[in-house]
């Protein structure tokens, strides 16, 4: 059956662009996109069935983005992959890592959004990772990998276990895979690195199912706000992921901590007083 035709307002590409730019400029740093698109739809009054739809949709234009820049490895990874152990492994190894957000997302999808998705949540998922980041950045931590191929298998089980932590909204998936990574002994690059890598099946994932479960209730107008926050999404994250490996090489997390800190008591301040409706 074909969508019913629904005319799109210039309002909502705009609304469309500014979550495309959020997405993007969030997706890969320790800050919870998720997060962020919560709270900015809340202030767009970008609520509903479609934005949800919207929010997981726009995150495959930022993964394409880390597709695009990794190319040549990606590439290269799938020409050794029949032949070489180490191909195997690593990819192994990123299957593993996926299964624990995969399962506990498909088991427990609509609670989470039912009850998690709000903005005290992410308030409060932002201030306790803040924390965490502040803590692991004051530790002494040995770092044993400094190349994502040598990360053996139960390292990375424990990086898919970080990660599935961020099925929280406001935790962040990129914060929880690092800091789950360097934990676990990988430099900080590597980390950042193979967060990169994780995100592609995670989040591909994500997407189709998202997409399985609610395509029969977009129309026509639905494609082209999907279709611009997409391509604003790839644009921005293109960008952004070239800096923050950049600034990684000389800087820690701790702004992105302090950044989360601030940001969560903003937002509930900003709900206690009544600005912002839950």
């Amino acid at each position: 059956m074909p969508w019913p035709a629904e005319k799109t307002s210039m309002i909502e590409i705009i609304k469309a662009i500014i979550l495309g730019v959020v997405e993007g400029f969030t997706e890969f740093l320790p800050i919870s996109s998720t997060g962020h698109l919560i709270l900015v739809g809340s202030l767009l009054d970008f609520n509903g069935p479609v934005s949800k739809t919207f929010e997981v949709f726009i995150q495959l234009g930022a993964i394409l983005a880390v597709i695009w820049l990794y190319r040549q490895r990606i590439w290269q990874l799938a020409v050794r992959l029949p032949v070489d152990n180490q191909a195997r492994r690593f990819v192994g190894g990123l299957f593993l890592a996926f299964l624990p957000a995969a399962i506990l997302g498909l088991l427990f999808h609509n609670q989470i959004e039912q009850y998690l998705f709000n903005p005290i949540t992410v308030a409060a998922a932002l201030l306790v990772g803040g924390l965490v980041i502040l803590v692991v950045e004051n530790m002494v931590l040995r770092f044993r990998i400094q190349q994502m191929e040598n990360v053996p298998p139960n390292t990375a089980l424990g990086i898919g276990v970080a990660q599935a932590v961020s099925l929280i909204p406001g935790t962040s998936r990129s914060a929880a895979t690092i800091v789950g990574g360097m934990l676990l002994g990988l430099d900080r690059r590597t980390a950042v690195e193979y967060s990169f890598f994780l995100s592609i099946p995670t989040m591909l994932a994500a997407t189709l199912y998202d997409l399985a479960k609610s395509i029969r209730d977009l129309h026509s107008g639905d494609l082209v706000i999907l279709a611009v926050g997409f391509i604003v999404a790839f644009m921005v994250a293109f960008f952004v992921i070239q800096y923050f490996l950049s600034y990684i090489q000389t800087h820690t997390f701790k702004l992105f901590a302090w950044y989360r800190i601030v940001l969560g008591v903003v937002v509930l301040l900003a709900f206690y007083s009544g600005v912002l409706q839950v």
